[in-house]
């Protein structure tokens, strides 16, 4: 039973908010390449039609959330997927797999209208969207939270609304979390009916879709970087190639927004340096001292022929990202401190070296000390498929 008090208030209190900030979203929509078609679409539901009813709705927020899913929606009937998500990577990577069904989340005032009846609805991670549940299961849907985390940074936020959580997780039929602390974080703010499953992004690990040729040198690779994170990794290379001069760097930016900034930045520091550079979207070929991989989906392919990996997310404080698409090629791993949100696939993963941003050169210049990486534990996804057939 909805409790309606309180939904009229939240959706009161959230329409106000949502009237106050459209002259900033209308601003952003302008002005940032990659809120063009996301603003519109999710705050005034601008060519974003609602979903076909009676499906498996999956939301996401991110890309690499979306590519977690894969294995999910490869195992259930095609035509019943529907899928949203709030970023424009993520809107590239679920409308590979639905292009007629996928779509932004609408902000959450206006999913009152746009929400249709579905028969499941599954949500990634942390993304706690209370009228997003609450409409969902009144409206019929079982509701899951999957590969739901609680990072030591964000338990203390959330601890002091718990109040709100309370409400959001009357909604949630069932939560599969990463861990027993997660599980335990989770018990806290109200949630119920938990199972421990470990991280879904190990359940099928995204392999190379090709081979690329490996340089017979050191081959060094700056992965997911944040900003900021470039700079550093760029004053790293600088020391070891004092040691090694046919070592290559390939730097991966997160967002590909920052691709024209990293570029810039790498070839300042080529002409400082008297080194080659090129863009990988323009030359494939590994044959610079620095490249820059400024393209989307090659990632994977990029770590099946790098000998050191610099994962970014780690030393800016963003919370790191997945290790394991590296260490399923044995990469050597080198991990910033600030990998919070990614706490339960390194403690299956034996081999990071976690350093501080001061010790990262001297750590690169050591990289033959370094051991290579190995997943020794793996994910089951199936009970999340069997609750979902047992609604179809």
């Amino acid at each position: 039973m909805m409790d309606r008090a309180f939904f009229i208030l939240y959706a009161v209190v959230m329409t106000i908010a949502y009237i106050l900030s459209l002259p900033f979203l209308l601003f952003f929509s302008k002005r940032e390449i990659k809120y063009k078609i996301s603003i519109p679409a999710r705050f005034f539901i601008y060519r974003n039609r609602p979903l076909t009813p009676n499906g498996i709705w999956f939301h996401v927020c991110s890309f690499g959330e979306a590519r977690a899913i894969y294995p999910l929606l490869d195992a259930l009937p095609k035509e019943g997927i529907r899928l949203t998500t709030t970023t424009q990577t993520g809107y590239e990577a679920i409308s590979i797999k639905s292009e007629k069904e996928s779509r932004y989340l609408p902000f959450e005032p206006l999913l009152l209208s746009w929400l249709k009846p579905q028969k499941v609805l599954l949500v990634m991670e942390a993304e706690f969207w209370y009228m997003l549940f609450a409409l969902a299961k009144s409206r019929g849907a079982k509701t899951l939270l999957i590969n739901a985390r609680m990072s030591d940074r964000s338990f203390p936020k959330y601890r002091r609304i718990a109040w709100l959580y309370r409400q959001l997780f009357k909604y949630v039929d069932e939560v599969y979390a990463q861990s027993q602390i997660d599980k335990e974080r989770l018990e806290s703010l109200g949630a119920k009916n938990i199972t421990v499953i470990g991280n879904i992004k190990l359940a099928n690990i995204p392999k190379n879709s090709r081979e690329l040729t490996k340089p017979k040198v050191l081959l060094v690779c700056g992965a997911s970087t944040h900003y900021g994170e470039e700079e550093l990794i760029l004053d790293a290379f600088v020391n070891l190639k004092q040691e090694e001069p046919n070592a290559r760097l390939i730097i991966v930016p997160r967002h590909p927004e920052r691709f024209k900034k990293v570029s810039d930045l790498v070839e300042a520091y080529a002409q400082d340096n008297h080194y080659s550079w090129h863009n990988y979207s323009e030359n494939e070929a590994l044959n610079s001292d620095i490249i820059v991989a400024d393209v989307l989906g090659e990632l994977v392919n990029i770590y099946a022929v790098s000998d050191v990996v610099i994962l970014g997310g780690a030393f800016a404080k963003v919370g790191g990202h997945n290790a394991a698409e590296a260490a399923q090629f044995g990469c050597k791993i080198i991990s910033g401190e600030h990998y919070f949100n990614q706490r339960d696939i390194f403690s299956m993963i034996e081999g990071i070296a976690i350093v501080s941003t001061a010790n990262l050169s001297r750590r690169l210049q050591q990289h033959a000390q370094l051991i290579p990486t190995k997943i020794i534990q793996r994910t089951d996804i199936n009970p999340i498929l069997e609750s979902i057939k047992r609604e179809l």
